[in-house]
């Protein structure tokens, strides 16, 4: 059966979904999943949303791999525009029990929080990369929520756009602060996925694959891991203090002094064989993260 794809551009369109009212507030709405009218919502497919989503759900379980993740105490998963979510309602079915705040970028455009979006990495996180939310920090979040309800509940004033989006920054916050928490408490596990991680990339820096194939982009190296970028990216930064990107020029770059010591390949030679299309490149790279130019650094 083909998958059907449902695209929800505006709040009162999710609204209408929802079996809902019409929306307090045309650019953001808290959405309480236990009073969603399931009969009036689509049985399956997939969503692509015009909007932020920051969801939390209790007795949360889905499929990665051929592992099953069950979450009894609810997990947070956040989702930005344009982002693809499956939807099957007879897995949802017993499990509507959590809260989805959802907000549309021009609520945010030309404003501080706005500028600034794309630092919370979380929104790109994939759904086994969820936050695991303690009943505190359950409560803090609901606080934030409540703020928020009370304030478009009430009449709109000039006040109201500020004050709604101090406190979605303010929510946004708390939840970066409970995923570096998380990087912290799994950190047995970390330590594995770095351990597979430097094995990755030193057989990939050690075989043909540099020259063949190019230098690994983040989202191979990710991939390789089963992680998406961004929370691969900010589990090493956690552990290591490097983020995927110095990761992999840090081994581009310890290779590259190796071959211009200990041969005499010309540098257009080891630009290529180190997965450079373009030479000037290599050398534009190698003098910004050494301090000086492939030719200097091998004189002297």
């Amino acid at each position: 059966m083909k998958n059907i794809v449902y695209r929800v551009q505006t709040i009162s369109e999710l609204h209408e979904i929802a079996g809902f009212e019409k929306p307090k507030h045309p650019l953001v709405t808290i959405i309480d999943y236990s009073k969603v009218d399931v009969k009036s919502t689509p049985g399956s497919g997939s969503f692509v949303c015009s909007f932020y989503s920051v969801n939390f759900k209790k007795h949360c379980s889905f499929l990665y791999g051929r592992q099953i993740f069950d979450h009894k105490e609810g997990t947070l998963h956040c989702t930005s525009p344009e982002q693809i979510i499956t939807f099957d309602r007879k897995k949802e079915e017993g499990s509507t029990e959590g809260w989805g705040l959802y907000f549309h970028p021009e609520l945010i455009r030309n404003t501080t929080l706005g500028k600034k979006i794309n630092e919370y990495s979380f929104f790109s996180y994939a759904e086994n990369e969820a936050l695991h939310l303690s009943e505190q920090e359950k409560q803090t979040l609901l606080s934030i929520l409540k703020q928020m309800e009370n304030e478009y509940n009430t009449n709109i004033d000039h006040y109201s756009h500020d004050l709604l989006i101090s406190n979605i920054e303010l929510l946004l916050n708390y939840c970066r602060r409970f995923y570096g928490r998380q990087f912290i408490t799994r950190t047995n596990q970390n330590k594995d996925i770095i351990v597979r991680f430097e094995e990755f990339i030193t057989d990939y820096f050690n075989s043909n694959k540099l020259k063949n194939n190019g230098i690994p982009t983040v989202r191979h190296c990710a991939e390789a891991m089963n992680l998406s970028p961004n929370y691969f990216s900010d589990l090493l930064k956690s552990e290591t203090g490097k983020n995927t990107q110095e990761h992999i020029h840090y081994n581009l770059l310890e290779k590259a002094k190796t071959l211009l010591v200990s041969s005499d390949k010309s540098i257009n030679e080891i630009a290529y064989e180190l997965g450079f299309e373009y030479p000037q490149n290599f050398s534009k790279l190698f003098k910004k993260k050494i301090g000086v130019s492939p030719t200097l650094f091998r004189v002297g």
